[in-house]
Protein backbone atom coordinates (compact mmCIF):
# COMPACT_ATOMS: atom_id res chain seq x y z
CA UNK A 1 0.00 0.00 0.00
CA UNK A 2 1.54 3.11 -0.93
CA UNK A 3 0.67 6.19 0.93
CA UNK A 4 0.83 9.73 -0.71
CA UNK A 5 1.41 12.54 1.53
CA UNK A 6 0.74 16.42 -0.03
CA UNK A 7 1.99 18.51 2.15
CA UNK A 8 2.51 22.67 1.40
CA UNK A 9 5.53 23.65 3.69
CA UNK A 10 5.70 27.12 2.42
CA UNK A 11 3.01 29.86 0.69
CA UNK A 12 3.98 33.53 1.07
CA UNK A 13 2.74 36.87 -1.00
CA UNK A 14 5.37 39.48 0.90
CA UNK A 15 6.23 42.83 -0.53
CA UNK A 16 9.60 43.43 -0.46
CA UNK A 17 12.22 46.28 -1.22
CA UNK A 18 12.24 45.13 -4.68
CA UNK A 19 8.42 45.28 -5.25
CA UNK A 20 5.66 42.28 -5.01
CA UNK A 21 6.72 38.52 -5.27
CA UNK A 22 4.46 35.58 -4.70
CA UNK A 23 5.95 32.26 -4.09
CA UNK A 24 4.35 28.88 -3.76
CA UNK A 25 6.23 25.82 -3.19
CA UNK A 26 4.90 22.03 -2.30
CA UNK A 27 5.80 18.82 -1.45
CA UNK A 28 4.43 15.61 -2.91
CA UNK A 29 6.42 12.77 -1.52
CA UNK A 30 10.24 13.53 -2.29
CA UNK A 31 9.22 15.72 -5.53
CA UNK A 32 9.35 19.30 -5.19
CA UNK A 33 6.91 21.36 -6.98
CA UNK A 34 7.10 25.90 -6.78
CA UNK A 35 5.71 28.18 -8.50
CA UNK A 36 7.35 31.47 -8.38
CA UNK A 37 5.46 34.79 -9.64
CA UNK A 38 8.26 37.15 -10.38
CA UNK A 39 6.63 40.63 -11.62
CA UNK A 40 9.76 42.59 -13.36
CA UNK A 41 7.87 45.21 -14.46
CA UNK A 42 6.83 46.13 -10.60
CA UNK A 43 10.01 44.71 -9.43
CA UNK A 44 12.07 47.21 -11.85
CA UNK A 45 9.21 49.76 -11.94
CA UNK A 46 10.66 50.56 -8.32
CA UNK A 47 13.67 51.49 -9.76
CA UNK A 48 12.39 53.46 -12.59
CA UNK A 49 14.15 51.05 -15.22
CA UNK A 50 14.19 47.24 -16.89
CA UNK A 51 17.27 47.47 -18.94
CA UNK A 52 19.23 45.57 -16.45
CA UNK A 53 16.40 42.54 -17.20
CA UNK A 54 17.27 39.62 -19.63
CA UNK A 55 15.39 40.12 -23.07
CA UNK A 56 14.22 36.48 -23.85
CA UNK A 57 12.81 37.83 -27.37
CA UNK A 58 16.25 38.65 -28.60
CA UNK A 59 17.59 36.47 -31.79
CA UNK A 60 20.67 36.63 -32.99
CA UNK A 61 21.05 37.45 -36.70
CA UNK A 62 21.05 34.65 -38.79
CA UNK A 63 24.61 34.58 -41.05
CA UNK A 64 28.17 34.85 -40.89
CA UNK A 65 29.59 36.86 -38.15
CA UNK A 66 31.19 40.23 -39.36
CA UNK A 67 35.00 40.39 -39.14
CA UNK A 68 37.02 41.23 -36.22
CA UNK A 69 38.39 44.72 -36.74
CA UNK A 70 41.31 45.19 -34.21
CA UNK A 71 42.01 48.47 -32.50
CA UNK A 72 45.58 48.95 -32.23
CA UNK A 73 46.26 51.92 -30.44
CA UNK A 74 44.25 49.89 -27.51
CA UNK A 75 46.22 46.41 -28.09
CA UNK A 76 49.56 48.73 -27.83
CA UNK A 77 48.15 50.80 -24.83
CA UNK A 78 46.83 47.58 -22.74
CA UNK A 79 50.44 45.40 -23.68
CA UNK A 80 52.80 48.72 -22.08
CA UNK A 81 49.97 48.86 -18.95
CA UNK A 82 50.80 45.03 -18.42
CA UNK A 83 54.44 45.52 -19.13
CA UNK A 84 54.72 48.10 -16.82
CA UNK A 85 52.79 46.31 -14.53
CA UNK A 86 55.62 42.81 -14.55
CA UNK A 87 58.21 45.55 -13.72
CA UNK A 88 56.08 47.10 -11.09
CA UNK A 89 56.51 44.21 -9.27
CA UNK A 90 60.23 44.04 -9.10
CA UNK A 91 60.16 47.53 -7.33
CA UNK A 92 58.04 45.98 -4.35
CA UNK A 93 60.87 44.60 -2.40
CA UNK A 94 62.09 48.40 -2.69
CA UNK A 95 59.25 49.72 -1.55
CA UNK A 96 58.58 51.31 1.43
CA UNK A 97 55.86 50.34 3.74
CA UNK A 98 53.70 53.41 3.56
CA UNK A 99 53.76 53.44 -0.46
CA UNK A 100 52.47 49.53 -0.26
CA UNK A 101 49.63 50.76 2.00
CA UNK A 102 48.54 53.81 -0.21
CA UNK A 103 48.48 51.51 -3.36
CA UNK A 104 46.31 49.59 -1.47
CA UNK A 105 44.21 51.99 -0.32
CA UNK A 106 44.04 53.57 -3.94
CA UNK A 107 42.67 50.19 -5.26
CA UNK A 108 39.79 49.88 -2.62
CA UNK A 109 38.63 53.98 -3.65
CA UNK A 110 39.11 53.04 -7.18
CA UNK A 111 37.28 49.55 -6.94
CA UNK A 112 34.65 51.10 -4.90
CA UNK A 113 33.99 53.46 -7.65
CA UNK A 114 33.17 50.37 -9.80
CA UNK A 115 31.44 48.27 -7.37
CA UNK A 116 29.39 50.23 -5.80
CA UNK A 117 29.31 53.33 -8.45
CA UNK A 118 29.25 53.05 -11.51
CA UNK A 119 27.34 48.83 -10.97
CA UNK A 120 25.35 49.13 -8.21
CA UNK A 121 24.23 52.91 -7.68
CA UNK A 122 24.00 53.63 -11.26
CA UNK A 123 23.79 50.73 -13.73
CA UNK A 124 21.26 48.76 -11.38
CA UNK A 125 19.80 51.99 -9.19
CA UNK A 126 19.65 49.31 -6.07
CA UNK A 127 20.09 52.04 -3.53
CA UNK A 128 19.90 55.79 -3.85
CA UNK A 129 23.06 57.78 -3.07
CA UNK A 130 23.31 61.66 -1.55
CA UNK A 131 24.71 64.29 -3.76
CA UNK A 132 28.45 63.99 -1.59
CA UNK A 133 28.71 60.22 -1.93
CA UNK A 134 27.56 60.25 -5.76
CA UNK A 135 30.28 62.71 -5.43
CA UNK A 136 33.28 60.72 -3.58
CA UNK A 137 31.76 57.45 -5.74
CA UNK A 138 32.11 59.91 -9.32
CA UNK A 139 36.23 60.61 -8.30
CA UNK A 140 36.66 57.29 -7.17
CA UNK A 141 35.42 55.72 -10.75
CA UNK A 142 37.71 58.38 -12.09
CA UNK A 143 40.61 56.88 -10.28
CA UNK A 144 39.61 53.30 -11.36
CA UNK A 145 40.07 54.36 -15.33
CA UNK A 146 37.32 52.12 -16.64
CA UNK A 147 35.50 54.41 -19.04
CA UNK A 148 33.61 57.06 -17.79
CA UNK A 149 29.71 56.56 -15.58
CA UNK A 150 27.72 56.94 -18.33
CA UNK A 151 29.76 54.75 -21.29
CA UNK A 152 29.97 52.09 -18.34
CA UNK A 153 26.20 51.61 -16.98
CA UNK A 154 25.37 51.89 -20.74
CA UNK A 155 27.09 48.58 -21.40
CA UNK A 156 26.64 46.55 -18.33
CA UNK A 157 22.87 47.26 -19.02
CA UNK A 158 23.27 45.68 -22.63
CA UNK A 159 25.16 43.06 -21.08
CA UNK A 160 22.71 42.06 -18.60
CA UNK A 161 19.53 42.70 -21.15
CA UNK A 162 21.77 40.65 -23.75
CA UNK A 163 23.67 38.39 -21.86
CA UNK A 164 25.87 35.36 -23.73
CA UNK A 165 24.61 36.98 -27.29
CA UNK A 166 26.23 38.47 -29.97
CA UNK A 167 24.92 41.96 -28.25
CA UNK A 168 26.39 41.28 -25.02
CA UNK A 169 29.77 43.75 -24.84
CA UNK A 170 32.07 40.78 -23.58
CA UNK A 171 29.65 37.73 -24.44
CA UNK A 172 31.28 35.18 -22.64
CA UNK A 173 30.54 32.38 -25.20
CA UNK A 174 33.56 33.70 -27.08
CA UNK A 175 36.24 32.57 -24.79
CA UNK A 176 37.88 33.53 -21.79
CA UNK A 177 40.25 35.90 -23.52
CA UNK A 178 37.42 37.49 -24.94
CA UNK A 179 35.40 37.74 -22.28
CA UNK A 180 38.32 39.67 -20.10
CA UNK A 181 40.32 41.77 -22.24
CA UNK A 182 39.43 41.20 -25.93
CA UNK A 183 36.82 42.30 -26.18
CA UNK A 184 38.58 45.93 -25.74
CA UNK A 185 40.77 45.16 -28.29
CA UNK A 186 38.73 45.40 -31.27
CA UNK A 187 35.37 46.94 -32.79
CA UNK A 188 32.37 46.35 -30.89
CA UNK A 189 30.03 43.61 -32.45
CA UNK A 190 27.02 46.05 -34.76
CA UNK A 191 24.39 44.28 -32.49
CA UNK A 192 25.99 45.48 -29.22
CA UNK A 193 26.08 49.33 -30.98
CA UNK A 194 22.23 48.66 -31.79
CA UNK A 195 21.03 47.85 -28.73
CA UNK A 196 22.93 50.25 -26.71
CA UNK A 197 21.41 53.56 -28.28
CA UNK A 198 18.34 52.01 -28.01
CA UNK A 199 18.38 51.93 -24.35
CA UNK A 200 16.89 54.28 -21.96
CA UNK A 201 19.51 56.13 -20.43
CA UNK A 202 17.76 59.45 -19.30
CA UNK A 203 18.41 58.71 -15.51
CA UNK A 204 21.91 58.81 -15.86
CA UNK A 205 22.08 61.97 -18.35
CA UNK A 206 19.82 63.49 -15.36
CA UNK A 207 22.17 62.95 -13.21
CA UNK A 208 24.79 65.79 -13.01
CA UNK A 209 27.80 64.61 -11.53
CA UNK A 210 27.72 62.11 -13.67
CA UNK A 211 27.61 63.97 -17.15
CA UNK A 212 30.13 66.32 -15.31
CA UNK A 213 32.79 63.27 -15.45
CA UNK A 214 31.80 62.50 -18.84
CA UNK A 215 32.34 66.35 -19.69
CA UNK A 216 36.18 66.57 -17.83
CA UNK A 217 36.85 62.54 -17.93
CA UNK A 218 39.97 62.73 -19.40
CA UNK A 219 41.86 65.60 -17.16
CA UNK A 220 40.12 63.47 -14.09
CA UNK A 221 41.86 60.40 -15.11
CA UNK A 222 45.17 61.79 -15.24
CA UNK A 223 44.96 63.73 -12.37
CA UNK A 224 43.32 61.00 -10.43
CA UNK A 225 44.24 57.38 -11.69
CA UNK A 226 48.10 58.46 -12.51
CA UNK A 227 49.16 62.06 -11.56
CA UNK A 228 47.87 61.44 -7.34
CA UNK A 229 48.81 58.16 -6.62
CA UNK A 230 52.10 58.98 -7.84
CA UNK A 231 52.85 62.05 -6.36
CA UNK A 232 51.34 61.68 -2.71
CA UNK A 233 54.38 58.95 -1.77
CA UNK A 234 57.11 61.26 -3.67
CA UNK A 235 56.01 63.96 -2.07
CA UNK A 236 54.84 63.01 1.57
CA UNK A 237 57.20 60.16 2.46
CA UNK A 238 60.19 61.13 -0.10
CA UNK A 239 59.82 57.55 -1.99
CA UNK A 240 61.51 57.26 -5.10
CA UNK A 241 59.55 58.50 -8.11
CA UNK A 242 60.22 55.32 -10.16
CA UNK A 243 58.28 53.20 -7.28
CA UNK A 244 55.79 55.96 -6.54
CA UNK A 245 54.96 55.87 -10.51
CA UNK A 246 55.19 52.41 -11.06
CA UNK A 247 53.29 50.64 -7.95
CA UNK A 248 50.56 52.92 -6.96
CA UNK A 249 50.00 54.26 -10.35
CA UNK A 250 50.62 51.54 -12.96
CA UNK A 251 50.64 48.25 -10.90
CA UNK A 252 47.44 49.36 -9.34
CA UNK A 253 45.44 50.11 -12.08
CA UNK A 254 46.30 47.15 -14.03
CA UNK A 255 45.40 44.56 -10.84
CA UNK A 256 41.79 46.92 -10.77
CA UNK A 257 41.01 46.38 -14.24
CA UNK A 258 41.73 42.39 -13.70
CA UNK A 259 39.81 42.15 -10.99
CA UNK A 260 36.77 43.96 -12.69
CA UNK A 261 37.32 41.77 -15.55
CA UNK A 262 37.43 38.44 -13.85
CA UNK A 263 33.91 39.20 -13.31
CA UNK A 264 33.30 39.58 -17.01
CA UNK A 265 35.59 36.06 -17.70
CA UNK A 266 36.04 33.99 -15.09
CA UNK A 267 32.67 34.53 -13.16
CA UNK A 268 31.08 33.19 -15.96
CA UNK A 269 32.96 30.14 -16.66
CA UNK A 270 33.97 28.46 -13.29
CA UNK A 271 31.63 27.96 -10.25
CA UNK A 272 28.39 26.68 -9.25
CA UNK A 273 25.06 27.76 -10.37
CA UNK A 274 22.79 27.42 -7.05
CA UNK A 275 20.18 30.17 -8.21
CA UNK A 276 19.45 29.44 -11.97
CA UNK A 277 21.39 26.60 -13.94
CA UNK A 278 19.99 27.59 -17.36
CA UNK A 279 22.09 30.95 -17.06
CA UNK A 280 26.32 31.40 -17.45
CA UNK A 281 27.24 33.53 -14.54
CA UNK A 282 28.88 31.35 -11.79
CA UNK A 283 29.12 31.88 -8.08
CA UNK A 284 33.00 32.77 -7.68
CA UNK A 285 34.53 33.24 -4.32
CA UNK A 286 37.99 33.87 -5.17
CA UNK A 287 36.67 36.67 -7.66
CA UNK A 288 34.18 38.18 -5.04
CA UNK A 289 37.87 38.46 -2.81
CA UNK A 290 39.37 40.56 -5.53
CA UNK A 291 36.37 42.66 -6.85
CA UNK A 292 34.94 43.62 -3.23
CA UNK A 293 32.14 41.15 -3.77
CA UNK A 294 31.27 40.76 -7.54
CA UNK A 295 31.71 37.51 -7.88
CA UNK A 296 28.39 36.62 -6.24
CA UNK A 297 27.45 36.59 -10.80
CA UNK A 298 24.57 33.80 -10.27
CA UNK A 299 22.82 35.40 -7.90
CA UNK A 300 23.27 38.65 -9.75
CA UNK A 301 22.67 37.55 -12.62
CA UNK A 302 18.97 36.02 -11.54
CA UNK A 303 18.44 39.43 -9.05
CA UNK A 304 20.17 42.09 -10.66
CA UNK A 305 18.38 44.73 -8.46
CA UNK A 306 19.67 43.54 -4.98
CA UNK A 307 22.05 45.95 -3.81
CA UNK A 308 24.17 43.33 -2.34
CA UNK A 309 24.63 41.44 -5.12
CA UNK A 310 24.68 38.00 -2.78
CA UNK A 311 22.28 37.06 -0.16
CA UNK A 312 25.20 36.45 2.52
CA UNK A 313 25.61 40.19 3.18
CA UNK A 314 29.40 41.06 4.35
CA UNK A 315 31.06 37.92 3.41
CA UNK A 316 33.60 38.44 1.07
CA UNK A 317 31.39 41.65 -0.26
CA UNK A 318 33.41 44.91 1.22
CA UNK A 319 31.30 46.73 -1.49
CA UNK A 320 28.03 45.74 0.72
CA UNK A 321 29.72 46.77 4.15
CA UNK A 322 30.91 49.91 2.85
CA UNK A 323 26.92 50.81 1.16
CA UNK A 324 25.69 49.72 4.62
CA UNK A 325 28.45 51.90 6.19
CA UNK A 326 27.25 54.94 4.48
CA UNK A 327 23.33 54.00 5.21
CA UNK A 328 24.57 54.15 8.82
CA UNK A 329 25.89 57.80 8.01
CA UNK A 330 22.86 59.00 6.10
CA UNK A 331 24.35 59.19 2.86
CA UNK A 332 22.88 56.25 1.48
CA UNK A 333 19.21 54.65 1.73
CA UNK A 334 16.53 52.80 -0.01
CA UNK A 335 18.69 49.47 -0.11
CA UNK A 336 16.69 47.02 -2.35
CA UNK A 337 16.94 43.64 -1.30
CA UNK A 338 15.48 40.14 -1.66
CA UNK A 339 13.44 37.88 0.50
CA UNK A 340 14.82 35.31 1.73
CA UNK A 341 11.55 32.87 0.64
CA UNK A 342 11.93 34.56 -3.24
CA UNK A 343 16.01 33.02 -2.69
CA UNK A 344 14.67 29.67 -1.38
CA UNK A 345 12.37 29.36 -4.07
CA UNK A 346 13.94 30.47 -6.77
CA UNK A 347 16.75 28.18 -5.87
CA UNK A 348 14.53 25.07 -5.60
CA UNK A 349 13.01 25.76 -9.38
CA UNK A 350 15.76 26.51 -11.06
CA UNK A 351 19.21 25.78 -8.94
CA UNK A 352 21.97 23.20 -9.59
CA UNK A 353 21.27 21.88 -6.11
CA UNK A 354 24.85 23.24 -4.98
CA UNK A 355 23.24 25.48 -2.10
CA UNK A 356 22.01 22.10 -0.17
CA UNK A 357 25.64 21.29 0.90
CA UNK A 358 25.96 25.26 1.44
Amino acid sequence: IHCYLFKEFSSTSSTTAVGTVTSRVTRNGNAVVEKDLLNHEDLAGDRGMVDDIFDETYREKEGPKPPLRYVWRNIILMSLLHLGALFALTLIPSAKIQTLAWALLCFVVSALGITAGSHRLWSHRSYKATLPLRIFLTIANSMAFQNDIYEWVRDHRVHHKFSETDADPHNAMRGFFFSHIGWLLVRKHPDVIEKGQKLDLSDIKADKVVMFQRKYYKPSVVLLCFTLPAVVPWYFWDESILISFFIPAILRYAVGLNATWLVNSAAHMFGNRPYDQNINPRENPLVSLGALGEGFHNYHHTFPYDYSTSEFGWRFNLTTAFIDFMCLLGLASDRKKVSKEVILARKLRTGDGSHKSG
